[in-house]
């Protein structure tokens, strides 16, 4: 009991490789996927049904973009980029912060600035009545140094 091949089929000298994709199994693999997306799918949207009560509150404001304060090292002020002079500068804030008391301020100060100088913007926002100051900085500064060790006694 033999079998009978056909020609060509049992030289091993005429072998060549087969250079056809099959995408039998990537089709099986996608329509696999598929199928559990459709059914996953809602399950993600569907939320847990209720009977919400209805209320008179006005709805929630995102909240206001911080202000941003600059200082160059010449010495100029500079409220969300337009300069304000020096006298001017606290009653501005009085003013914004009557408008919207929560709003935060982002204070920008050159490298170069005198810390003094730093210290006498912030005291006049602080009399302005605003609270939520943040210092702005960029990324990447040196590391502290390590503090020295205490002498030994």
């Amino acid at each position: 009991m033999s079998m009978q091949l056909p020609s060509g089929m049992g030289d091993e000298d005429d072998a060549q490789p087969v250079s056809e994709i099959n995408v039998t199994p990537l089709v099986d693999v996608m329509l696999v996927l598929l199928v559990i997306f459709m059914v996953t799918a809602p399950m993600m949207t569907a939320g847990i049904a209720l009977d919400l009560p209805k209320t008179a509150a006005a709805p929630l404001s995102p909240p206001a973009p911080p202000l941003e304060l600059s200082l160059t090292k010449e010495g100029g002020l500079f409220l969300d980029k337009e300069a304000v002079p020096q006298e001017a500068l606290e009653p501005r804030l009085v003013a914004i912060h009557a408008e919207t008391p929560d709003r935060a301020l982002h204070l920008r100060a050159d490298r170069g600035l005198d810390y003094g100088e730093v210290l006498r913007v912030m005291g006049l926002v602080q009399r302005a009545g605003i609270t939520k100051v943040a210092l702005v900085s960029l990324p990447g500064g040196d590391p502290p140094a390590a503090p020295a060790a205490a002498p030994v006694r």
